[in-house]
This record gives structure tokens, sequence and C-alpha cells, in this order.
């Protein structure tokens, strides 16, 4: 039968890293490897007089799959989200808005473009970026004539 030997209190080791001062950073979420690696470690601690139920696995990837189509379900509504998000912003081209700016005052003017180049697009008033979330009211824009097309040329033929 092989011997334990005894720990000391005071003894600190290298490997240890919270002996060492440095902070340990908790992962929020496991991820597939992480439940593949407790799997294998699973298998290989089992008894082998008494091996893991079936049942119990079935049911470990079950979780599992859930787990993976809800993260998937999550990604999946995060881009429906911004999808949405572009074309409300769209739909506000050419229209005028009353917007709310970060001093707290509404500022009004026609939406002449949309900002799209951060993680929500943003609507362009005189110039300057506002969130959609600043709207405060949409009226109709102003509706202008086309220009007129230019006359063809003399010996043009149509």
């Amino acid at each position: 039968m092989p011997t334990i030997s005894p720990v000391s209190s005071n003894s600190t080791s290298a490997a240890d890293p919270l002996a060492s001062g440095a902070s340990r950073i908790p992962q929020k979420t496991l991820g597939q490897d992480d439940f593949l690696k407790l799997l294998a470690k699973q298998f290989q601690v089992q008894d082998p007089m008494k091996p893991m139920e079936d049942t119990a696995f079935i049911a470990q990837m079950a979780q599992f799959s859930s787990l993976e189509q809800s993260k998937s379900l999550t990604k999946d509504m995060s881009l429906l989200r911004t999808e949405q998000q572009r074309m409300v912003a769209n739909s506000y081209l050419g229209h005028r808005v009353t917007v709310e700016n970060v001093s707290g005052a509404n500022v009004t003017g026609d939406v002449t473009a949309i900002d799209a180049s951060g993680p929500e697009p943003k609507l362009v008033v005189d110039g300057k970026p506002y969130s959609l979330s600043a709207v405060l009211r949409v009226e109709p824009g102003l509706v202008s004539a086309p220009a007129p097309l230019p006359a063809p040329a003399a010996g043009a033929q149509p």
C-alpha cells in the first residue's frame, strides 16, 4: 500500500499560481472542448466493474446538444436584431427626424445617410451620427422634383 507524505502548510510551489501572487481568471462558460475533456476524464476514471450507465451518458449528450442549439439560436437572434436595426435605419433615409443629442437637447433635421461602420447603425443628421434610440419624432421628408434629364445632343438618334 503506498504511503502519502504529509504536506506542510507553509510550503509553496512554483506551479501554484495562487501561491505566487498571480490571479486566476475564471471562465464564464464551458465550451464544447471542456465537455469532451470532462467526458474523456469520466471514461478514464470510471470503475470497470461499474461502468457509467448509458442513460446518464445519453442525458449528458442531450444536455450538451441543447446547449449548442441554444448558443446557435442566440447568435442567430443577434444577427436578426442587427439586420432589423439596419432596415429601420434605412427606412428613415430622406425623412425629417427629431433626435436627442448627448447634452439632452433636441435636434431636428433630415436623415441624409446611414453610418453602418459600428456595431449598430447610426442616422446621420446635419453631418452628425445619432443612434436609433435617440429618435424622438419622424416626419415625412421634403419631396423634391427630380432633376431634369439633359437635352439630347443635336443629331443624336434615340
